[in-house]
């Protein structure tokens, strides 16, 4: 475990607190919403204009982030914005005052997500960053175990009182944040660097990119424009006749899984390769698809949510290593972030399509086009070389 150093450490126990923090609140948020007033519409457009927000600001602050040499003020700013969005929520009801909590929180995300990369990035080498990604993202997940198990608890003694729970979720955003004060920047990455860098200037990046990084990029954001919210997979469940308690127990069960295998398939994913641990995620993912578009059995969804957990422990963190390979240390931060950027933008249409698909013809139609999407991901991603070690890592 030498590989997993200090900030490693401390990283993963910033996100798994923020985890905590958020995904308490995530089985309650569209309850909450419509106790105040909000319309399923609205829901949409609030949650529309919080990922877009992210999204775009996401490449910006990576960039400028690798401006500044500096990575830790990013990753302090980012997870206090997000700890402060929560107590917020719950202060005012006025629609006006939820979207600008709401945007916080997604914009602490835009602001930490490239420079917390970096960081993880930074701490590797190229033959164990799968075990580094891996290990992050088990802490992260096991937050999103424990964030909505601490909600069932609170919400059984204490039913229908959301408001208190928001203030509740403060309490580990807040430990996050205290967490994060415990990182410090390398003195080698302090360059400081005297550059404007303009909103939009992520984009830039994207032109000056190496082919490599663009070919990759392209197939993550092709899958990204077809996989959906999680919460089509939930509602699926529910259709099918699952409890509402029940629903969030599997979507707890999913989280466990992944929580459980990304640090070994991270592990595993150094031995054999990044590029076969993402086919064979993006296979399961496709076979979990398929399976939500035909299974109307409640035992089958446990087994379609224990492979979908494995699916993600052998993308999210395993993409990331991917790109922090094929980049310049001194561009970690763009290529992360000009990437989740898009994928954000991606993930709001593919919502977006995945609805009106539904809508209009059904959900097993809309299951179907996005496995048989990822099955035509694969064969494109089949034809990209493997991740080579950079000179400069």
């Amino acid at each position: 475990m030498k590989y997993i150093t200090k900030s490693v450490w401390i990283l993963s126990l910033v996100s798994l607190f923020t985890d905590t923090a958020s995904e308490m609140l995530y089985p309650i948020m569209p309850i909450y919403l419509k106790s105040i007033g909000f319309s399923i519409v609205l829901i949409g457009i609030l949650e529309g204009v919080a990922e877009a927000t992210a999204g775009l600001s996401k490449g910006y602050f990576g960039k400028l982030s690798d401006n500044s040499g500096k990575r830790v003020p990013f990753v302090q700013i980012g997870y206090a914005f997000s700890a402060i969005s929560k107590p917020m929520m719950a202060i005012f009801i006025y629609p006006l005052w939820i979207f600008f909590a709401r945007t916080i929180d997604r914009f602490g995300k835009g602001i930490r997500t490239g420079a917390r990369d970096a960081i993880l990035s930074g701490e590797a080498t190229a033959e164990n960053k799968g075990k580094v990604f891996g290990f992050h993202r088990s802490m992260d997940t096991l937050g999103a175990v424990i964030g909505p198990s601490l909600a069932l608890i609170y919400l059984y003694y204490f039913p229908q009182n959301y408001k208190t729970l928001f203030f509740i979720a403060f309490i580990p955003g807040l430990l996050a944040v205290l967490a994060s004060f415990l990182l410090k920047d390398k003195r080698k990455n302090i360059v400081n660097q005297k550059v404007a860098t303009p909103f939009f200037s992520f984009i830039n990046y994207w032109k000056e990119s190496q082919t490599e990084y663009k070919k990759l990029v392209v197939g993550l954001l092709a899958f990204t424009l077809f996989n959906s919210s999680d919460v089509f997979l939930l509602l699926k469940a529910k259709q099918a006749g699952l409890a509402d308690t029940m629903v969030i127990g599997v979507y707890i069960f999913y989280n466990l899984i992944y929580a459980l295998f990304a640090f070994p398939i991270g592990i595993l994913a150094d031995k054999v390769g990044l590029k076969k641990i993402l086919i064979i995620g993006l296979l399961l993912f496709s076979i979990v698809y398929f399976g939500m578009s035909v299974n109307t059995n409640l035992y089958l969804f446990f087994g379609l949510f224990f492979l979908y957990g494995i699916y993600a422990s052998a993308t999210e963190g395993i993409s990331k290593a991917w790109i922090s390979n094929i980049t310049d240390k001194k561009d970690t931060a763009t290529a992360i972030g000009t990437f989740s950027g898009f994928q954000s933008i991606c993930t709001m249409l593919a919502s977006s399509l995945a609805g009106l698909i539904w809508f209009q013809f059904g959900a097993t139609l809309t299951f179907l086009i996005t496995a048989i999407a990822t099955i035509i991901v694969i064969v494109y991603i089949l034809t990209i070389p493997k991740p080579k070690t950079l000179k400069n890592e």
